[in-house]
């Protein structure tokens, strides 16, 4: 845990008391900070107080008397409107701030030049996160990763000068995070997403500019407009700004070429890394989270031998596009993440015999998105409430059959893809559909996969995967 000194001797409103509140104030409370805390839900607050935290209805608090406002990221800041503590705090003119605005307070306190990470982008933060830190603790150094994946970054160990963090932010967070400063902020993309809590997709990519904005070095994938844009606005203002691209051959930057990574300074190439035979990161997706890690691992003092090692010993993250087993000429891909078409697609880029298990809890658009990927499978094995409407979509272009289970689309699927003698087949679960209809999560639709490919004959399970 990491005590919230800063706020020593201070009075401070928690709201909102799920795993990330309680150890927040937790934090707070080891720091010597007198908390409220409070939550809608009666329950989260009898839990909190039974394990010692101060509760109290924040409607009834005197709101003078508090130096700051801790409000959990997954609680409306802006929109659709303000929550009602929100509007109480700022009533009070009381700063309103997160957990990791408490854990940049600690580290500028504590140990301003330890080495800190912080990744955010609409899509590939999981990845890019769990991968950065994983090069960094392969090579021997003290890693710590937490934040949106993970642990809640407030239980993490304290700052000090040789610790390296790696900590993925969410917009919510970084709303939340005034005076976030990392040594290596990266920015992998935009699109819209969560325009629901933002309002606009310009205040969305406003808010991801500021996580940039504060670091030493602004890494920023620059396939898309605005974080383009946001990548010659910050180099105007004097920035310290490095272009990654997984698709543009850039004459200054970092891009991809294939599995190769290179270096481009004033029009002139070299490899500094590649991702052949590495099957957890396959895609070019992948390309744009490995070149975004490679670049902020070299800013913290890593040499690319040491990267190089890492990228090839990463076992990859659970439920994206994690490599299962293999039976022979088949291997068995598990992307249970992938809950909507944007997120299926790169998975279905990545392979060109595809044994493909889809549907579920059909998000707006279905597979539509997907039609251009549809030569590259051999045929598909629906399930769920969505399996009559993907049924039309494939019609003739896509042989299909209404599995109905996930546990009957495993094996349907290995049974045909074992007489498939045009090469590596796979068998893919990337659903493009939420799981709730038949599963609680993505999580446990994943789990449930793997144990349906376990239970095949002659299995070989592909180790390291989490």
């Amino acid at each position: 845990m990491i005590p919230a000194r800063s706020f020593g001797g201070k009075r401070v409103a928690l709201f909102g008391l799920g795993g990330s509140g309680i150890a927040t104030a937790r934090a707070l409370i080891e720091g010597g900070a007198d908390v409220l805390a409070w939550d809608d839900n009666p329950e989260s607050v009898a839990n909190a107080a039974a394990s010692g935290i101060n509760t109290g209805d924040l409607r009834q608090a005197g709101w003078a008397g508090f130096s700051s406002f801790v409000l959990s990221p997954g609680v409306p800041l802006t929109h659709p409107k303000p929550h009602w503590t929100v509007e109480l705090a700022r009533g009070a003119s009381v700063e309103v701030i997160g957990d990791i605005e408490l854990f940049a307070r600690e580290r500028m306190a504590r140990a301003p030049d330890s080495p800190f990470i912080a990744i955010t982008g609409t899509n590939g933060k999981s990845t890019t996160t769990a991968l950065t830190a994983h090069i960094i603790q392969a090579s021997g150094r003290d890693t710590q990763m937490g934040g949106n994946i993970g642990r809640a970054v407030m239980t993490l160990d304290p700052p000090k000068s040789d610790r390296n963090y790696v900590v993925e932010c969410s917009s919510y967070q970084i709303d939340l995070a005034p005076s976030i400063n990392p040594t290596a902020g990266i920015l992998l993309n935009l699109t819209p997403d969560h325009l629901d809590r933002h309002g606009t997709m310009q205040h969305y990519a406003s808010i991801k500019e500021r996580l940039v904005a504060g670091s030493e070095t602004a890494i920023i994938g620059v396939d898309d407009i605005y974080c383009a844009q946001i990548a010659d606005r910050l180099e105007k203002a004097g920035k310290d700004v490095v272009r990654i691209s997984k698709r543009l051959p850039l004459t200054d930057g970092y891009f991809a070429d294939g599995t190769n990574l290179m270096e481009a300074k004033h029009g002139r190439f070299s490899r500094i890394g590649f991702l052949e035979g590495i099957g957890s990161l396959r895609g070019q997706h992948n390309a744009q989270n490995a070149l975004a890690a490679v670049v902020a691992c070299m800013k913290i003092g890593l040499d690319l031998g040491e990267i190089q090692s890492g990228l090839e010993s990463f076992p990859g993250l659970a439920h994206r596009m994690e490599q299962v087993a293999r039976r022979d000429h088949v291997l068995f891909i598990n992307d249970s993440k992938a809950t909507n078409a944007d997120a299926a697609a790169p998975a279905l880029s990545s392979f060109s015999r595809i044994y493909w298990i889809a549907g579920g809890l059909q998000k707006e658009g279905g597979i539509e998105p997907l039609r251009s990927f549809f030569p590259r499978i051999a045929k598909a094995y629906l399930i769920g409430e969505a399996a009559p409407a993907f049924s039309a979509t494939l019609g003739e272009a896509v042989p299909y059959e209404i599995a109905g289970t996930l546990a009957s689309a495993v094996e349907h699927a290995a049974r045909d893809a074992a007489l498939d003698d045009a090469g590596e087949a796979v068998v893919l679960l990337s659903p493009a559909c939420a799981s709730f209809d038949q599963f609680k999560n993505f999580e446990i639709r994943g789990a449930a996969f793997k144990e349906a490919v376990g239970a095949l004959e002659r299995i070989k399970p592909i180790g390291g995967t989490r």
